[in-house]
């Protein structure tokens, strides 16, 4: 038998696409996907640095992992930890065998300069340079299920004072239209051998995609002569001509015009992930962040005049430097009146390197947590309220896996599901009455 890999995702969908297209280059290499840590001779553990909570995840796991290896299996780092702390993580981690930047080709030897290594740390990419093993163009295998995250650029122009993201990633850098296309087509006809992050070994036509990006709506202004503002609009509606859903997350709202919004619309999926942060105008502006709460609640409100099953999803940042009871107020009383399908609300995490890191009115620990539980507790109420008008509907659901299902308004991996008939088969659709809400799950039944 040949030698086998595991590769452990951790942090956000770019992270996920990031790492299928590591697994696809270990297929070209000849090893197969090992179904247990145990197995495999290449352990790779794919990082998120984006918080410190994410940070201590990522190093929980690769302790977990090193843990778990066999004896003479190779342990290799990559992903956001690796290429924002490189050599400050490999001395904190003798246990790894490489840290892999964006730039560095993910091996079962280390090579350098052409020589193999035994073991050591392959540096990671200098965080200015534009990666020279470049992840967004590469193949990747087929998908274990009916829909695939599709990542339509790299890298953020953006200056947001609590994001450390374009200091390692690099500038927003744009794919052309025709090579996301030409990987649609891929996922779209692929039904040979594929993995996942649990190493499924059998790949699915994908009847969804999943728009994913740093600055999604930005798409195309890093090459205004070619592609040009307004391309995420085409490239929506081209999406959308060769799959029956296409779905796009993290929406910067100054950028969310009325030709996006109908193009999104258009395809039959109308979901609206917005990047808001917090509706005080003072504090967006220390966020250096464009907005406030009432221009967001009247796009939300257009938005379902024009939609009326439009689903929306938002985050909020709690917590930030110079947040005061005022701001917070203001915060549950839009999210009272927004009333939206999904929220996330984190704790504000001081990143070294960023503007946030410079300012004062530090919140208190505990006072943070206060406001984080508060917040939760109203929207948790407002989704199970969400969910429960929908028992007695019929509402047209894909299938992801047997017994689980999804309508528009869930985003995979993310949202709620639709517990379904395990009968039915994976990647079809069919139109299910809700009968039941479990909190942020429904069950249905077919119709």
């Amino acid at each position: 038998m040949g030698q086998r890999f595991f590769v452990e995702t951790l942090g956000c969908p770019k992270n996920q696409v990031d790492s299928d297209k590591l697994v696809g280059t270990l297929l070209a290499d000849g090893m197969q996907p090992a179904t247990a840590v145990e197995d495999a001779d290449l352990v790779v553990v794919n990082t998120c640095a984006f918080i410190e909570q994410a940070r201590q995840e990522s190093i929980d796991t690769i302790l977990q992992l090193d843990g778990a290896r066999k004896p003479g299996a190779r342990l290799v780092v990559t992903g956001c930890m690796a290429e924002r702390y490189g050599s400050e993580l490999a001395e904190a981690l003798p246990e790894v065998d490489q840290v892999a930047g964006f730039g560095v080709p993910v091996q079962l030897s280390v090579r350098r300069g052409g020589t193999p290594v035994a073991g050591g740390v392959a540096p990671a990419a200098p965080s200015a340079a534009v990666p020279s093993f470049d992840l967004l163009n590469l193949p990747r295998p087929a998908s274990p299920v009916p829909w695939a995250y599709v990542k339509i650029a790299e890298g953020c122009d953006r200056s947001c004072g609590f994001c450390a993201i374009p200091s390692f990633r690099g500038p927003q850098r744009s794919r052309t239209p025709q090579q996301i296309l030409d990987e649609v087509d891929q996922l779209r006809c692929a039904e040979g051998p594929g993995t996942s992050s649990d190493h499924a070994a059998t790949g699915v036509p994908v009847r969804e995609i999943v728009l994913v990006a740093q600055d999604l709506a930005s798409y195309g202004k890093d090459r205004p002569g070619e592609l040009g503002a307004g391309s995420i609009v085409a490239l929506v509606n081209a999406v959308a001509a060769k799959v029956e859903r296409t779905r796009l997350l993290y929406l910067y709202p100054s950028d969310l015009s009325d030709e996006l919004i109908e193009a999104i619309g258009a395809t039959g999926v109308p979901y609206f992930d917005l990047s808001l942060q917090h509706v005080s105008r003072p504090l967006l502006r220390r966020m250096r962040r464009w907005g406030d709460g009432q221009r967001f609640l009247d796009r939300i409100t257009d938005i379902r005049a024009r939609f009326p099953e439009a689903a929306f999803r938002s985050n909020f940042i709690v917590g930030y430097p110079g947040e005061t009871e005022a701001d917070h107020d203001q915060l549950l009383a839009f999210v009272e009146a927004a009333r939206l399908d999904w929220c996330g609300f984190f704790a504000y995490s001081r990143e070294d390197g960023t503007h946030a890191a410079t300012l004062d009115g530090e919140v208190p620990a505990g006072l943070m947590a206060d406001r984080l539980r508060e917040l939760t507790e109203l929207q948790d109420r407002i989704t199970a309220e969400q969910r429960d008008a929908l028992i007695g509907r019929d509402i047209e659901v894909l299938v992801d896996e047997p017994g689980i299902a999804r309508s528009h308004r869930e985003a995979p991996e993310i949202d709620g599901i639709v517990q379904v008939p395990d009968t039915l088969a994976v990647g079809s659709f069919h139109t299910v009455r809700v009968v039941d809400a479990l909190g942020p799950d429904l069950v249905a039944v077919l119709a």
